[in-house]
């Protein structure tokens, strides 16, 4: 039985030049239904204004599902964020942001290779979106004081600020070849590629 290798790799995602901050999920019924919603909200809208400011591109993420039907009034996007007209929203049915969207085709487009994730839910969408990020080769950095959840404590999850919390320690140890897994609180994000 022979093996080989391909020496024809095609080049890690995390090579492109830009970095986009995603904003995953930020919609009326989500965020109604969060853990610190104000405080997540206004920190997320902090780095919308930063990224805007240093010319990095803002890319948002809306779900739909039975729960948020699109065009509903719980499916828009909160009051307090609203996309320039020039920045994308990626539709989505799926918890990755990856699956089954044009997301990787616009961050192509955009030569993204640095991820900024803010948003919800933290152990759904957002989860879901930095690890399939991540293992297509993005650089990743999780905003720690930007992303939140819903109290699943009564189905045996625990607290969201539990959540919230966990999910910022185990993705602090993410790692791999070519690529770099970070998380940085909102006031130390860096717009660079890692």
């Amino acid at each position: 039985m022979s093996t080989s290798t391909s020496t024809n790799q095609p080049p890690l995602a995390s090579q492109r030049e830009k970095t986009a901050l995603i904003v995953i999920d930020v919609q009326t019924a989500v965020m109604a239904a969060s853990w610190n919603a104000a405080e997540v909200t206004g920190t997320i809208s902090k780095l919308i204004d930063r990224a805007r400011n240093e010319g990095v591109e803002v890319i948002w993420v809306r779900h739909s599902s039975g729960e948020l039907p699109a065009g509903t009034p719980q499916w828009q996007i909160v009051d307090d964020l609203s996309p320039a007209d020039d920045e994308t929203i990626v539709e989505k049915t799926h918890g990755s942001t990856f699956e089954d969207t044009d997301f990787e085709d616009v961050l192509a487009s955009k030569d993204v290779g640095h991820l900024v994730v803010t948003g919800a839910q933290s152990d759904a969408c957002v989860r879901s979106t930095i690890h399939s990020g991540f293992a297509r080769g993005y650089d990743v950095t999780l905003v720690s004081d930007a992303h939140t959840t819903e109290d699943l404590s009564d189905w045996g999850a625990p607290p969201p600020e539990q959540v919230v919390s966990h999910t910022n320690l185990y993705w602090g140890f993410e790692s791999g070849p070519g690529r770099t897994a970070r998380v940085q609180e909102s006031s130390e994000v860096d717009f660079t590629a890692p």
